[in-house]
């Protein structure tokens, strides 16, 4: 029996993971969700206690399930030179957010299209620590006298950059870059060919701020 209910209940999470990737919160239902998944409309409740509950899980399997396809870490030890740390998050991010499996993309793309404010609690909880990394190599690559605001703004530049740009050639690549607003062309380029100018385009920058600061021509980054 708690085998049974354990199939059922991944059989939602797999459905509603497609299901709001495909079409958002407000335009899946969970009849649609349940025919899915060979699955009686009451599980839903039964399971996940609401279709708002059911789509925190889903998320959260999600971005789960393309962590461990995607590891923050890109495989690189944590005792390994600070440069080449960062060179493996930036490659594993813009790997995870290219990928047509992730979903967690496609459903977070269409949460920001029409909000719900379901997922605020969910991405927080689970995002920080991927954060966190970043943090802490951008944080060793700036050097002890760079502020924390220094380093917080660095970290942003580096994941806005490496989701940007991974985004509108995802889109393009996958024939739904007709929902992106007007911008830029997609530039056509190997997903990694991105990771590296990002890379490199950071690393530089990065180590610039340092040598400003360390020389006192910026105070701190304050």
């Amino acid at each position: 029996m708690e085998e049974e209910q354990a199939k059922t209940r991944d059989r939602l999470l797999e459905s509603a993971c497609q299901t709001f990737a495909e079409k958002g919160y407000y335009h899946a239902t969970v009849a649609e969700i349940c025919e899915r998944a060979g699955a009686n409309i009451a599980a839903v409740n039964y399971y996940f206690r609401s279709k708002e509950g059911l789509y925190v899980e889903a998320w959260r399997q999600s971005f789960a399930r393309s962590l461990a396809v995607h590891p923050p870490a890109g495989g690189t030890p944590p005792d390994a030179p600070a440069e080449d740390r960062f060179r493996s998050r930036i490659f594993a991010l813009v790997r995870r957010v290219a990928d047509p499996d992730s979903r967690e993309v496609d459903i977070i793309h269409k949460e920001m299209a029409n909000p719900t404010g379901l997922l605020s609690d969910v991405m927080r909880e689970v995002i920080e620590p991927v954060q966190q990394g970043f943090a802490a190599d951008v944080r060793d690559l700036l050097g002890e006298a760079a502020s924390e605001r220094l380093a917080l703004l660095c970290q942003r530049s580096v994941m806005t950059q490496c989701i940007h740009f991974t985004l509108r050639e995802r889109y393009n690549r996958t024939g739904t870059a007709a929902g992106w607003k007007p911008g830029p062309p997609p530039l056509g380029l190997d997903i990694d060919v991105i990771a590296e100018h990002v890379f490199r385009f950071n690393l530089a920058a990065i180590r610039e701020l340092r040598r400003q600061v360390e020389s006192g021509e910026l105070d701190g980054g304050e």
